[in-house]
């Protein structure tokens, strides 16, 4: 289960990409990793998942973030394919 406080930076980061970011970089930098800290509005952008997460908390250690695959669905896939 997600808890609130989640789920409120979930659907900050979504509407600031939503608002601000997307179509700028789904064109420019489609499939890398961004990582959003909706409290300062700042944006981290990288080739994978985890450098996107890691430079977010070197910067902002204690706080939640969102981090999206720019232009997929879903920035992580878990499960199997082809079953």
């Amino acid at each position: 289960m997600v808890s609130e406080q989640a789920q409120s930076v979930i659907r900050r980061a979504k509407a600031l990409y939503e608002s601000s970011l997307r179509s700028e970089y789904e064109r420019r930098f489609p499939n890398r990793f961004l990582c959003i800290e909706p409290d300062s509005g700042k944006s981290f952008l990288a080739d994978t998942f985890d450098a996107a997460v890691n430079a977010a908390l070197d910067e902002y250690p204690e706080r939640l973030t969102f981090t999206l695959q720019i232009g997929q669905p879903a920035a992580l896939h878990l499960g199997v394919l082809g079953l």
